[in-house]
């Protein structure tokens, strides 16, 4: 190959450049870019670019005592299959890749004998109860970061609710329900009763208040026809003196 050949290469390559930048400006001036208008839905930029603060939700204290009610623990030992290959149920059951769940409710995490647990539910340390069972259940690894517990966690509350129904089942002694929160239709038919006795009490004293009043002008009345009297009397005993002298 001699000199020519890498001549005509560079050529070839040089006109191949060319003939894209001369395409590329023909379709420019045959296809012209529309210049950007108005959006038919304006958008708000703030909220694309995220930069809105969360609104608050404001949610009152879960019921437990009434959601617990409510539950059942059949459907909860149902749902309490999918954990099965992991953890037993029954007194006295082996520890598998978790521990035994008898007596679970009223238990310290990472108590249970014979169980290596992970760090982060050595470091919980709390003891179980319904609340903090709920929450974990949700969602194990936000509620207690470093745990070792696989399962993505229930996000259906009534789901939670029948397990938690069932595992308190599952010991010696169920831990007792909490009570139920008073209601807030009760809270407001007390404060009405007694906004009604209050009013009832200011009626009847404006009425003895009225009656009272009523009584003092009666003796006024009264005292004042006795002074007339007397002073009529008064009289009649200066005329008759008069005339004696």
């Amino acid at each position: 190959m001699g000199d020519l050949f890498w001549n005509k290469v560079a050529g070839v390559i040089i006109g191949g450049l060319l003939l894209v930048m001369v395409i590329r400006e023909i379709g420019g001036i045959l296809f012209p870019t529309p210049p950007a208008g108005e959006l038919a839905y304006p958008v708000d930029a703030d909220l694309l670019a995220g930069s809105g603060a969360p609104v608050a939700v404001e949610t009152g204290p879960v019921d437990y005592g009434l959601l617990l009610a409510n539950a059942s623990a059949s459907a909860g030992e149902r749902i309490a299959r999918r954990c099965v290959a992991c953890h037993t149920f029954n007194q006295g059951g082996s520890s598998l890749q978790g521990p035994n769940l008898w007596n679970v409710i009223g238990r310290a995490a990472a108590s249970y004998e014979g169980f290596n647990f992970s760090a982060g539910m050595r470091n919980y340390g709390a003891v179980w109860g319904f609340q903090n069972l709920d929450e974990y259940l949700e969602n194990p690894r936000a509620y207690v970061p470093g745990t070792a517990m696989a399962f993505a966690g229930i996000r259906n509350q009534s789901d939670r609710m029948d397990l938690i129904a069932y595992m308190r089942q599952q010991a010696d002694n169920p831990a007792p329900l909490p009570d139920p929160l008073p209601e807030e239709e009760d809270e407001a038919s007390a404060e009405n009763g007694e906004a009604v006795e209050n009013g009832e009490a200011a009626e009847n004293g404006t009425a003895e208040t009225g009656d009272e009043a009523e009584a003092e002008e009666d003796e006024a009345g009264e005292d004042a026809d006795d002074d007339d009297g007397a002073t009529e009397e008064a009289e009649d005993e200066t005329e008759d003196n008069g005339e004696e002298e």
